[in-house]
């Protein structure tokens, strides 16, 4: 039994952090005033995965997060919501 909640607490934390960086990318783009298709262009990937990251449909690799953070100048703790301030 413990197993299954710890195994349930586990998903929750993760669902969660995957939620939180999609609605801090969304945001910071539209804070400085950038579409999908230029931060894709930044980033190097197309805009249909910013607007997949932004709904939460799937998660960026780590470099991804790492360039993110350098980009908008806030650490990469903020983006995945570990942190509240930038």
């Amino acid at each position: 039994m413990r197993i299954l909640i710890m195994s349930i607490i586990i998903r929750m934390f993760c669902y969660n952090k995957r939620i939180m960086f999609g609605e801090k990318l969304k945001e910071l783009r539209t804070e400085n005033k950038m579409t999908q298709g230029a931060l894709a262009a930044q980033l190097k990937c197309s805009q249909s995965m910013i607007a997949r990251w932004e709904k939460s449909e799937c998660e960026p690799t780590e470099s991804t997060i790492r360039s993110v953070a350098i980009l908008f100048n806030v650490s990469a703790d903020y983006l995945l919501g570990v942190k509240e301030d930038a």
